[in-house]
């Protein structure tokens, strides 16, 4: 394949960063770019990892203590678990 050209426009400072980078680890600016750009792209968090790594967290006693105050807000019968995980997704709108 063919490599194209891309321009890049950032502060003096940060080019003469990513050039002493390059230096130092005997590479060139676009290898590093490039590298950078292909692990970004292959390690896309899945949303569905990261609610269920919360479903997962234990819920904390003083937050247990207050169960049954908020009633109509979930159906009878949803779990502590789910309401948690339902507080996450609306939380971080994953």
């Amino acid at each position: 394949m063919a490599n194209s050209k891309l321009t890049l426009s950032m502060e003096p400072e940060f080019i003469e960063m990513a050039k002493s980078y390059a230096s130092e680890n005997k590479t060139s600016v676009s290898k590093l770019f490039k590298n950078f750009i292909k692990d970004v792209c292959q390690k896309k968090p899945n949303k569905i990892s990261v609610l269920e790594k919360f479903k997962d967290n234990p819920i904390h006693p003083d937050i247990l203590e207050l169960t049954g105050i908020l009633k109509g807000k979930y159906p009878d019968g949803t779990s502590y678990d789910d309401m948690k995980y339902e507080y996450f997704k609306d939380r971080y709108g994953l």
